[in-house]
């Protein structure tokens, strides 16, 4: 046993409670009895820990001589939609001076470890003497901004994407607000990089580049025991998950519990994009096995060696899942589906809708980009929605999604019924075009879609036979349009509309350079990943990018603000509303159809505003009252991904 004296306790103690003047009388009292030992039956242990706890408490308490401190936070709603930003991660509080907290008062060693505190070298010498980092740092302080720079500088230096990516993810492990600073300042360079198409390799080499775990991975061995799986997650308030199984990554397939790097990537954006804070976004995967065999034989693989479980076993792990986040963090947090299969992504997303609030971006989140992209076209195109005819290519979660939100928004427009309108609507799958006399065999996501036509095996005469105005390749397989599609396309079309939206790069349906060549300048064009601008007898073309990005940061910024319970199919018509609402006359003369990345958190703002709005008009939200200027007080709720001063 260990005994501390007075004079030793209180030594300690100012290090723990670095940037705290002095203690009380009492409280020296109190610290001085503290003995610190072991005990073989830990009972001494359990009161020694409860009356240091005392200790703690009622220091705190009367330095902030009242006010709320870490240990009174009871997850009251505040500014951010739904807990008090006790880490000063606001744009509303970024001029105030924050105390770096942990389990007590960061300080030394502990915080240069701590990459939710962790500055560097930007630390000032009066942050270094009061928090002990005297020594521990070289001499110099540099800025932000500088720190900023010299990453950049090392990030350009590595030839591969990959490299980038670890580079990257070894940066947020080290310092959260240089990483989010590093990518808000450099959003088009560094998106690619830290979601698709880098994204993409990431999750199948994911193994192999594993170094620290940056969410929770829930297995079957969890089964009965998810509720103390989601307790030992450290932050408490949590308001936006996004979870995956691995079984249908981007357009990669089964990659089982090496799924892991989509949600950490999507939570990334939610927070450099859409504002959310660091501390509020927790990334899952659900590991129920694998059917790829080159991953069961991989020696690195870092997930269940075993075939997928399915039908009974897989709803039930699933079920109590969904259970147990509701009574873990309430019923207005965001729960976003990302990357399942067809045929678990619609049931997942009908059965939950109506008991939380779920979000599935494979199909609501590109539905409402697409769309924003297809009304900004018609600025460029002429016409109505209701004037076009479109044909997909893929008819899976993504090809169904946006041909039923682009079928509501007609709907709305025309007052027409919404069956009447699904006929201007034409899905290929793999077995060629969907008619009625189809319909038996067909999955029944897709039965919707089945029209009279006579049947047509290949896309080039399903294009022949349609003549759409508008092509969107959702297939997931790569080189799909071919020369003899878009110059079907473009023989019928002064303006063909071509969106080749499968990811990553390499299973994209054509190339911008391809789309532009083929029809000879004359195509508006849209796609997944990211193409370069392309030249065409002297013309320069900016190919937009149908990126999820633009939409689901600011689609959940708007759930959270408002306080909203459940996700209604209007929200997500607002969200491409606004989307759309973003482009300005200098972007159509580029043939762009999208804004800029690069002003991503503006348009993200301005999205959270009008699903904010279509919350509170259609009685969904629960943040009341309603604040003025929705856009204001979204951009207000934004993380600040600046540096904050010590005390």
């Amino acid at each position: 046993m260990i005994s501390l004296n007075r004079s030793s306790f209180l030594n300690k103690s100012s290090t723990s409670f670095s940037g705290i003047s002095s203690f009380s009388h009492s409280q020296r009292k109190a610290s001085a009895t503290i003995i610190v030992g072991s005990s073989s039956n830990g009972h001494t242990n359990g009161r020694i820990e409860k009356k240091i706890g005392v200790v703690m408490e009622s220091t705190f308490k009367e330095m902030n001589k009242g006010a709320a401190s870490v240990l009174d936070m009871d997850g009251k709603t505040a500014a951010g939609g739904g807990v008090e930003d006790v880490y000063g991660e606001d744009h509303a509080t970024e001029d105030q001076c924050v105390t770096p907290w942990t389990i007590s008062v960061a300080s030394g060693y502990s915080l240069l470890r701590d990459p939710h505190h962790n500055k560097g070298l930007a630390f000032t010498v009066k942050e270094r003497d009061a928090h002990y980092l005297r020594g521990l740092l070289p001499p110099t302080v540099v800025s932000q901004d500088l720190q900023v720079k010299k990453m950049m500088h090392n990030l350009r230096q590595y030839q591969v994407p990959l490299q980038r990516y670890v580079a990257m993810m070894d940066l947020q492990e080290r310092n959260e607000r240089l990483f989010y600073k590093l990518l808000v300042d450099n959003v088009e360079e560094l998106l690619p990089v830290v979601y698709t198409p880098t994204v993409g390799e990431a999750c199948q080499k994911y193994g192999s580049i594993f170094r620290r775990p940056q969410g929770l991975y829930i297995s079957l061995r969890e089964k009965g025991k998810i509720l103390e799986v989601l307790k030992n997650w450290p932050e408490k308030r949590i308001q936006v998950i996004v979870v995956t199984d691995g079984e249908r990554i981007l357009g990669l397939g089964d990659l089982g519990c090496q799924g892991m790097g989509i949600p950490v990537g999507k939570l990334s954006l939610y927070t450099a994009l859409g504002g959310l804070r660091p501390s509020s976004c927790l990334p899952i995967t659900i590991d129920v096995g694998t059917n790829n065999e080159t991953l069961l034989n991989d020696e690195f693989y870092i997930g269940l060696r075993q075939r997928r479980a399915t039908g009974q076993e897989y709803k039930e792990l699933l079920q109590e899942f969904m259970s147990a986040v509701k009574q873990n963090y309430g019923e207005k947090v965001l729960i976003q589906f990302e990357d399942f299969a067809n045929h678990n992504a619609f049931e997942l997303l009908a059965k939950y809708r109506t008991s939380h609030l779920v979000f599935n971006d494979d199909i609501q989140g590109t539905a409402s980009v697409v769309l924003s992209g297809v009304v900004a076209a018609l600025k460029l195109v002429g016409g109505t929605l209701a004037e076009h005819s479109f044909l997909f290519l893929g008819a899976g979660e993504a090809g169904t999604g946006i041909a039923e939100l682009i079928a509501l928004e007609m709907s709305k427009q025309t007052k027409a019924p919404l069956q009447e309108i699904r006929k201007r609507m034409w899905l290929v799958d793999s077995k060629g075009l969907i008619v009625s006399s189809r319909k038996d065999s067909l999955q029944e996501f897709k039965k919707a879609w089945a029209h009279e036509h006579e049947p047509v095996k290949t896309l080039l005469d399903a294009v022949k036979a349609i003549k759409p105005t508008v092509l969107i390749g959702t297939s997931g397989v790569g080189q799909t349009f071919t020369k003899e599609v878009v110059e079907a396309m473009a023989s019928f079309n002064e303006k063909p509309v071509i969106f080749a939206l499968s990811n990553p790069t390499s299973q994209s349906e054509c190339t911008a350079e391809e789309a532009y060549t083929w029809s000879k300048g004359r195509a508006i064009f849209a796609s997944g990943s990211p193409f370069d601008p392309v030249e065409y007898e002297g013309k320069v073309f900016v190919p937009g990018q149908s990126n999820n990005a633009y939409i689901f940061p600011g689609f959940g910024l708007g759930l959270i603000i408002s306080g909203a319970i459940r996700v209604h199919d209007d929200m997500l018509l607002a969200a491409s509303e606004a989307l759309a609402a973003q482009v300005t006359e200098e972007n159509f003369a580029k043939g762009m159809i999208f804004p800029p990345f690069s002003k991503i958190r503006k348009i993200s703002a301005h999205i959270a505003a009008n699903v904010a709005a279509k919350a509170y008009e259609l009685g969904l939200a629960s943040q009341l009252p309603r604040p003025d200027n929705l856009v204001k007080y979204a951009e207000s709720c934004m993380y600040s991904p600046n540096y904050r001063s010590y005390r």
